[in-house]
């Protein structure tokens, strides 16, 4: 027997409701000794049992969509009511843009819930109709700029679509807004890099990431984006990305993120000629983060700094060895 709860008073149950007469309730089955058990509420347990009793009986019906619904709306998460609900939408021949309002609503409230976010996907699929999610997921980020089901829609769209006009003015905003929006700057790096870096892009893209981070150098994010459009050049191929590196540095500043990029470019040009004074101040760098500016890595930059030393401080020796031989 069903107990009433004061949360639900306009709630009938489906064991107190005629039409579902029909219908035996399937109890979730825990075994005999569960680990851990789960204190359901007596709506969930009552819509539940009957959930399991339409799905193992496979019924195709308005009254298993509407249940559907009411199972979703105690448990969004769960993967197989949404499926069961997307078999019933496609055999009763529903309304799919009805159905995209409704997910619209349940997005709404459950703004990081995986499962949601993927059913609205399938119907956008369904439909091949994607005008309304650019606008939709830049409400949901307005909220949350970082929701990654947002943004990982959104990329889903844009690619699936080809709808990558004024994304980067769209970045392009969020960027100016918090110049710190790690998300956005993902997002940016998935529109360059999926159109394609041309030498004129990659011109644009360093003079713009070396704008933001002259204003905020200790953001870590415009750094990783330097190093992804650069990682096909070579971080020390472009002069003027080693000279602002550099004077950054001599004007004072110690940012872990400086730091360790001028590591990268020297760690490069390292490989392409060995000097000792090189070696030394790349050393040096290493021991700045891992004595003072970034202590929480030490034995990060030790490692590489160790590393650096057997490759080339070796290969130097050498060098002067052979020399003295001729």
């Amino acid at each position: 027997m069903c107990e009433s709860n004061k949360n639900d008073v306009e709630w009938v149950y489906y064991c107190h409701r005629p039409e579902w007469s029909d219908i035996e309730p399937i109890p979730q089955d825990d075994g005999p000794y569960p680990v851990v058990q789960i204190a359901y509420s007596e709506k969930f347990k009552d819509i539940f049992n009957y959930f399991r009793a339409v799905l193992a009986k496979r019924e195709i019906s308005e009254r298993a969509l509407k249940l559907s619904e009411d199972a979703a709306s105690v448990n969004s998460s769960n993967y197989t009511v949404w499926h069961y609900r997307r078999i019933l939408l496609k055999e009763l021949k529903k309304d799919l843009n009805e159905e995209l309002e409704y997910i619209r609503l349940v997005i709404e409230d459950n703004p990081k819930n995986y499962q949601v976010w993927h059913h609205r996907q399938v119907l956008v699929d369904w439909l091949k109709d994607p005008s309304k999610e650019k606008k939709f997921t830049e409400r949901i980020l307005a909220d949350d700029p970082k929701n990654y089901h947002a943004w990982q829609h959104r990329q889903w769209v844009i690619k699936e679509f080809n709808l990558w006009d004024d994304e980067l003015d769209f970045v392009n905003e969020l960027l100016t807004d918090d110049i710190r929006n790690n998300s956005a700057w993902n997002q940016r790096f998935f529109v360059i890099n999926t159109v394609g870096i041309s030498d004129e892009v990659l011109d644009r893209e360093i003079k713009y990431t070396l704008d933001c981070i002259q204003k905020a150098p200790n953001n870590e994010s415009p750094w990783n984006y330097l190093r992804g459009i650069l990682r096909d050049r070579g971080l020390s191929k472009i002069p003027e990305v080693t000279e602002f590196t550099e004077k950054l540095y001599e004007s004072g500043c110690r940012s872990p993120h400086l730091l360790g990029f001028m590591i990268d470019i020297r760690e490069e040009s390292l490989l392409a000629n060995t000097t000792m004074e090189d070696l030394r101040k790349t050393l040096d760098l290493c021991s700045l983060l891992a004595k003072k500016h970034d202590v929480i890595r030490k034995e990060y930059w030790e490692y590489i700094a160790n590393n650096l030393q057997n490759l080339y401080a070796e290969d130097e020796k050498s060098e002067e060895h052979q020399d003295v031989l001729l």
